[in-house]
């Protein structure tokens, strides 16, 4: 694969709001673990849009991995004013997803709805899969590019559950 798309919830979607609660470590080891098979596979490019939460902390394991696999990092962004009235803490992470190796705005500034139906568009067209933090049983908007992905034939869809961290956390107590 050449390009992997990473999205999925939001911290406020997962309701998680301190850097360091113990969810985020269980949820990073998920993506070490995801990311690591699909380096190891050959993968060029980890495909970012600036969203916080899963994507950002997908970008900070993204970015540790980058040490040990060569591949590279990209932030398309929606607009070119994403972001901009974020507070302090979150402009921090934003430069974070502008400090990658390749950034490009969608578009300048909002104008319509159609934009977001091109820009899902756009990533899905440049991109031959996608790794989600989705699960159907807990819906947000994210269910809409779910369901095109789904649509779209041999397009690898990658889908990461709270089932699936429920049994990373459990390995973890293992250890």
């Amino acid at each position: 694969m050449n390009a992997l798309l990473v999205t999925g919830y939001s911290s406020f979607d997962l309701g998680i709001f301190d850097e360091k609660d113990l969810k985020i470590t269980v949820i990073k080891k998920a993506i070490r673990k995801r990311l690591t098979s699909y380096l190891e596979n050959g993968l060029e490019w980890v495909v970012f849009t600036g969203a916080m939460g899963f994507e950002y902390w997908a970008l900070e394991v993204a970015k540790a991995l980058q040490a040990e696999y060569p591949f590279q990092i990209s932030t398309i962004f929606d607009f070119e004013t994403h972001g901009q009235n974020w507070n302090e803490s979150n402009q921090t992470k934003l430069s974070a997803f502008k400090n990658v190796d390749f950034i490009k705005f969608a578009y300048q500034k909002y104008e319509n709805p159609q934009q977001f139906r091109q820009y899902n568009e756009f990533l899905l067209e440049n991109t031959e899969g996608a790794f989600v933090f989705y699960d159907v049983e807990n819906e947000t908007k994210l269910h809409y590019l779910v369901e095109k992905m789904e649509t779209i034939p041999e397009y690898d869809l990658d889908l990461l559950t709270f089932e699936d961290l429920q049994d990373i956390y459990e390995e973890m107590n293992e250890e």
